[in-house]
């Protein structure tokens, strides 16, 4: 994964004004810059179909619940209030906020797919996710214009996650509970790497500060709207000092 991210960007030498578009060449170089992300999503999946089988889920329900939420931090949350008989309102809702995020990930987005169709551009943001809109993001900053880029490194990351819930839920209670492993500590991990990918330099210290002053208050007091409560918070600071 670090490997990704700190590796120099390969489009430095296309123009900035260069029009949005969607091809195949971008796609396919888009699944090719995702494959160093694919082990640790595969990894990360199979930390969740483990988790999914201690807790009853068959291995359809798993693998669907991948497959269309697609969000490892959601998928983890609603396990916790998974029981026999779950409250399905209370887990909706809480995917919804947890996936807020994914809100400002298509408005930062929605430039590069002006030049994708409808049916393009929808597929595109099903299959986004955080490790391949930080990886895409430095696409376009760099200068590249080819939407084909985000939707073939989306791709590329979903299809290990699913074959890893897959293959977690199969081994089931046949492995240790990844806490003894150290993996779940993944998700932390993977969130600090996209960070680390996307800081900027000093000025994204204040809104990274006050995202984590609102979320310790909020851990405290509203544990089920920190994530949200502290985007909102780094928005909100981020926004303020761009708009000095």
């Amino acid at each position: 994964m670090d490997s990704v991210y700190s590796r120099a960007p390969m489009s430095l030498d296309v123009p900035h004004d260069t029009p949005a578009t969607f091809t195949a060449a971008g796609f396919r170089r888009g699944f090719a810059g995702g494959q160093p992300l694919a082990p640790g999503t595969f990894l990360y999946g199979v930390v969740f179909g483990v988790l999914a089988s201690e807790k009853g889920l068959d291995w359809l329900a798993a693998l669907l619940m991948s497959a269309l939420v697609y969000s490892g931090s959601a998928q983890l949350a609603a396990l916790q209030g998974w029981s026999a008989s779950p409250l399905i309102t209370p887990l909706v809702v809480t995917v919804l906020l947890i996936n807020a995020r994914y809100v400002l990930y298509g408005a930062s987005v929605q430039p590069w797919l002006a030049g994708a169709t409808r049916p393009q551009a929808f597929a595109t943001l099903f299959f986004l996710g955080d490790g391949n809109w930080a990886l895409s993001m430095r696409e376009y900053h760099a200068g590249y214009r080819d939407a084909g880029f985000l939707f073939g490194s989306g791709v590329a990351t979903a299809l290990p996650w699913i074959l890893g819930t897959l293959g977690g839920h199969l081994m089931g209670r046949g492995v240790p509970h990844p806490s003894v492993l150290g993996l779940d500590f993944m998700l932390v991990a993977f969130a600090a790497a996209i960070g680390v990918s996307v800081f900027r330099g000093r000025s994204d210290l204040w809104p990274a500060a006050a995202a984590a002053l609102v979320a310790v208050l909020f851990a405290w007091w509203l544990p089920g709207w920190t994530i949200v409560a502290a985007g909102l918070a780094a928005g909100i600071v981020g926004g303020t000092r761009d708009g000095r």
